[in-house]
């Protein structure tokens, strides 16, 4: 399709700010990216569409353009409702220096909207045969009748078997059921893949890429055979399905960011001191949550990852259960509202996608509110349940306040940087010493301490002379200016292990 053609339509308001001459370049697809970097997932000849969110200056404008325009993009679709305001001049001259045509999605046309007319141009292009499959595909898709109907339609073009599947793993539509350990298998190989289409044994992985753009938050279609085996005509049917399949994701994501619209002012409502029980009833209801039910409540934090990947991934995450589901990112930090009865899904989920993080580390704290009277402070514990999390190994940890001591959720409240001067200040002489002596006076206090301060116990289970440990623990004492003889001066001690050596905290 060429851009000029794109550009014509009339009912997209399309404006073209950067390369007026290159209107006859041609493209085969739509992308919508949300990443700084979204090369990975680009093949050459697509139109990428960006809300510019993440371009706040020229220097960003300049990085990515330059990105877009080694891979080969045909053009850049800025849209400009997330900005609240008009492209910015820096990206304009960022892509007139590279020669990247650029033009503007008004505030009132959706990117799904602009990728459906892209489809619906591509399709009249094919030649009668393959046009008449691309319309009963389309025509599938605009009946209304939902992902399972395009499945089924794509199936019988294509003659052959035909599954989408969530990055989560978990089957969406066409059939049969595959088996749990197969789905995830399927979803881990989609997540790693280098480069989509790609084979995991007898079958084909081709991507659907949603609004966000970001792997985990994609769909994938999974087709019995190797496409590239296949005559060019039923090659482009199965790419142009899987491109339908994306358009329908985006409509899910367009549906989810508008239900969350009811996220943030209840999130911070409930983080307040200002929550009354009834009003918090009442949002809940109005966002689907039986009244009476009991909610559970998520914390989530990514380390290392890009802009929004918390959101994204919590949204997907929980997307599987099938029940009413807020998320939001407030100050910086992102919770999740679902029922109680889908944690061990959330669980399952998180397995699958571990792989993918790659760098990034995600740590989740779970906890569960009886009712809307103590939804702040389920909250709050997820809160902490996230910070003791933390503290785990795993490129992805989730905790439940009821997996951990009571003390030890009180204890995560404590700003790390005080946990931290607290815990060497009172270990610290000790750690010392054993590094300079060779010694084992911490492997000493933890048996101590974990025996109540029985001598006998502690001897037993180290195998000392009850002399040798009275002298070693008289020589903790000593250094640390506690008695742990003392039950006080043993607390002191075991925090401190707890904040400088791990003690209790998995």
């Amino acid at each position: 399709m060429r851009l000029g053609a794109l550009l014509d339509t009339p009912e997209l308001g399309l404006r073209l700010l950067a390369g007026e001459k290159a209107r006859d370049r041609e493209f085969g697809r739509v992308f919508q990216a949300t990443l700084q970097d979204p090369t990975r997932y680009l093949d050459g000849g697509e139109i990428v569409l960006c809300g510019m969110r993440w371009l706040p200056g020229p220097s960003d404008a300049d990085a990515f353009v330059g990105k877009l325009a080694a891979a080969g993009v045909t053009a850049l679709g800025a849209g400009t409702a997330e900005v609240g305001g008009p492209v910015p001049d820096y990206l304009v001259a960022a892509c007139e220096r590279v020669g990247l045509p650029l033009f503007e999605v008004p505030v009132s046309v959706s990117f799904a909207t602009v990728a459906e007319r892209v489809i619906l141009g591509l399709a009249a292009e094919r030649s009668a045969p393959a046009r008449d499959s691309h319309r009963r595909l389309v025509a599938a898709v605009t009946s209304g009748r939902g992902l399972s109907a395009l499945v089924k339609a794509g199936a019988e073009e294509l003659g052959t078997g035909c599954v989408v599947l969530s990055a989560t793993g978990h089957q969406l539509a066409g059939g049969p059921e595959l088996p749990a350990e197969r789905r995830t298998a399927l979803a881990r190989r989609f997540l790693r893949a280098e480069r989509l289409p790609c084979q995991d044994g007898p079958v084909t992985l081709l991507g659907a890429a949603g609004r966000s753009g970001h792997r985990i938050a994609s769909w994938f279609l999974v087709v019995d055979g190797d496409p590239a085996q296949w005559p060019s005509a039923r090659r482009e049917l199965a790419q142009e399905l899987a491109a339908l399949v994306g358009l329908e994701r985006s409509r899910v994501d367009e549906a989810r960011r508008i239900e969350n619209r009811a996220a943030e002012p209840l999130l911070r409502l409930v983080l307040s001191d200002d929550a009354a029980p009834g009003e918090l009833t009442s949002r809940l209801a109005a966002a689907g949550f039986a009244p009476q039910e009991p909610v559970a409540t998520l914390s989530a934090e990514v380390r290392g990852g890009g802009p929004g990947l918390a959101q994204v991934l919590v949204e997907e995450l929980l997307s599987t259960t099938g029940q009413p589901v807020l998320v939001a990112t407030v100050d910086g930090e992102t919770f999740g509202l679902f029922s109680s009865r889908d944690t061990e899904t959330l669980r399952e989920a998180v397995h699958t996608i571990e792989p993918a993080l790659g760098s990034a580390r995600l740590t989740l704290g779970l906890s569960r509110a009886a009712d809307a009277a103590g939804l702040r402070a389920g909250v709050q514990e997820a809160r902490h349940a996230r910070t003791l999390a933390a503290l785990t190994p795993g490129r992805a940890t989730v905790l439940s306040g009821d997996e951990v001591a009571s003390h030890l959720l009180l204890l995560a409240a404590v700003p790390e940087d005080l946990r931290r001067t607290f815990g060497e200040k009172v270990l610290g002489p000790v750690l010392a010493y054993d590094a300079a002596h060779g010694s084992e006076l911490i492997t000493t206090l933890k048996a101590f301490l974990e025996h109540s301060g029985s001598w006998t116990q502690t001897s037993a289970t180290l195998h000392l002379h009850v002399n040798t440990l009275r002298y070693r623990i008289t020589r903790i004492g000593e250094l640390t200016g506690r008695d742990p003889s003392r039950f006080a001066d043993r607390v002191d001690l075991y925090l401190a292990g707890c904040f400088t050596q791990n003690w209790g905290w998995s």
